[in-house]
């Protein structure tokens, strides 16, 4: 009996430029879980992955899976020859369309976060233009039950309510550590993020005021929001904090390793990786209770009611007291393993093959 014919599955990265920030993360890391699965999907499902990104990275995900080139052009028409059964925008702000002929579409949004950071007619624009890119869909994936509380609350009406699939998370523990000389042995509290203003980085120099012992390390990537950063610093005399900028994956996981614990204030989240990727390495982590925050933090995490230097340096104190307790660092990368890549990839399979059908 001859085999059915294949069904092909796009993956749509969108014109990704690196995968140093929290959509770069997700984007390579489910895409190299997926990959992984590739095999069992080809010869279980008749199912071929293709992933649509920038030549450059084309080959990243393995031989088993195919490629496809990204222009500007398909922000408004997307033709190939090849039809696909279905397509998955990975993102919201991916504007490259679905090629013409897609059956079946599905699009990821990590955050709605244009709601803190626009007001008046742009955040009026950017509610319609969002609430019309997922009526197109046939499913919509949100990262966290509070981005799900989101969407229903924000752009109503939608076609399908949208289905919570939780990030994965890196465990970077057994991964290759390089050390940052500057800081060996020598105590410090950690924060890691794209260093933008929604991160609250504000906060932090308040807290480093408050507690002029204390080091704290800011690592993250060069912008113009990193310089700004910097001249704060400056400005305000603050020697206890040391900017790391543009670090590699191993010194990530150095700075992990030997901090002291871990803070992330952020005033809007989708989801948040790094605290996650610090319970890996049993680390007291310090969190808003904001947005997306609680969710993903649980019970192990301890949380800031307000962002005074004073109050913060108290919160962290009693925490880092309180998690040298027996037992506390392995209930932190006890909740983190809940977070895993390839348990995120079964759940979107499962997705897909609901939505193709047998």
């Amino acid at each position: 009996m001859a085999s059915a014919p294949l069904r092909h599955l796009g993956i749509g990265l969108g014109r990704i430029r690196h995968w140093h920030d929290g959509l770069g993360e997700f984007s390579r890391q489910l895409s190299l879980a997926l990959a992984a699965l590739a095999g069992v999907l080809r010869e279980q499902h008749r199912i071929r992955l293709h992933f649509h990104l920038p030549r450059e990275f084309h080959g990243l995900f393995g031989a088993e899976v195919g490629y496809l080139d990204t222009h500007t052009l398909q922000r408004w028409g997307h033709w190939r020859s090849q039809r696909f059964a279905l397509w998955h925008t990975l993102h919201q702000h991916n504007r490259l369309r679905a090629p013409l002929g897609t059956a079946r579409r599905v699009e990821t949004v990590h955050d709605l976060n244009f709601l803190h950071t626009k007001a008046g007619g742009k955040l009026a624009r950017y509610r319609e233009r969002t609430r019309r890119r997922l009526q197109r869909a046939d499913a919509t994936i949100a990262i966290t039950h509070y981005v799900a509380q989101d969407i229903n609350t924000e752009l109503q009406p939608l076609r399908h309510a949208p289905r919570v699939i939780h990030n994965g998370a890196t465990d970077l523990s057994a991964a290759p550590q390089v050390a940052v000389p500057a800081l060996s042995g020598t105590p410090f509290l950690l924060h890691v993020s794209r260093l933008a203003p929604t991160k609250n980085i504000a906060a932090l120099l308040d807290l480093a005021a408050a507690w002029p012992q204390q080091r704290l390390v800011l690592a993250g990537g060069s912008s113009p929001y990193s310089d700004a950063v910097q001249q704060m610093i400056v400005q305000r005399g603050l020697s206890n904090i040391v900017l790391k900028l543009d670090i590699s994956e191993a010194e990530k996981a150095w700075l992990y390793a030997h901090c002291q614990g871990f803070l992330f204030p952020s005033l809007a989240e989708g989801f948040g990786l790094p605290p996650i990727e610090a319970m890996h390495f049993g680390k007291p982590v310090f969190l808003s209770r904001l947005t997306s925050l609680p969710e993903v933090g649980g019970a192990v995490a301890h949380y800031f009611d307000s962002f005074d230097g004073s109050m913060m340096r108290s919160v962290v104190a009693a925490g880092l007291l309180a998690d040298g307790a027996p037992g506390r660092a392995e209930a932190l990368r006890a909740h983190a393993r809940q977070f895993s890549w390839q348990r995120c990839a079964a759940q979107h399979v499962a997705l897909y093959l609901e939505l193709l059908g047998p």
